[in-house]
């Protein structure tokens, strides 16, 4: 079973552009590029909030787990 973790190599505030980009084999430059366009459309607040919270809950990749993927 995949699972949705922080990107420990593609970041660049926490990672989870990068995890999200590494869990469904999207480029993460076009997610924070998608990101940048739904922060600007929505007042900034809503996007950080969701990006904040995310960063918070959706957890680290431990070592080890890194070298079975």
């Amino acid at each position: 079973m995949k699972k949705l973790y922080k990107s420990n190599t593609n970041k660049i505030v926490s990672g989870v552009l990068g995890g999200v980009g590494e869990y469904y084999d999207i480029d993460p430059t076009l997610l924070r590029l998608a990101f940048l366009v739904l922060a600007i459309m929505t007042a900034f607040v809503p996007a950080v909030i969701g990006y904040i919270i995310a960063s918070i809950i959706v957890p680290k990749r431990l070592v080890e787990e890194t070298k079975s993927h």
